[in-house]
């Protein structure tokens, strides 16, 4: 008879490194789609109003992203390190 399996455990600092990679590949692709949302917007009887809006919220977007980009590089900062670390010592 088999040993009941153990569940699989993953530590908790390299489970949120792996979704703090994810996401660091996933903001390009985040940022294109925001970037790209203005085509949505309906055509409006004023074009001036309608482009000065569009570039505050491309200026938004642009801006949030690179909050998201300095963060998620704080937040990996350390697995760097580290991996230039085991490769020098390596």
């Amino acid at each position: 008879m088999r040993a009941p399996r153990q569940p699989l455990f993953l530590a908790r600092r390299t489970y949120r490194r792996r979704r703090l990679i994810d996401a660091a590949r996933l903001l390009p692709l985040l940022g294109t789609l925001l970037a790209a949302f203005p085509i949505l917007w309906p055509a409006g009887d004023d074009a001036g109003v309608l482009v000065a809006r569009e570039g505050i919220y491309l200026f938004v977007v642009w801006f949030g992203l690179v909050v998201a980009a300095f963060l998620l590089s704080r937040g990996l900062a350390p697995v760097v390190a580290q991996d230039a670390e085991g490769e020098e010592d390596g």
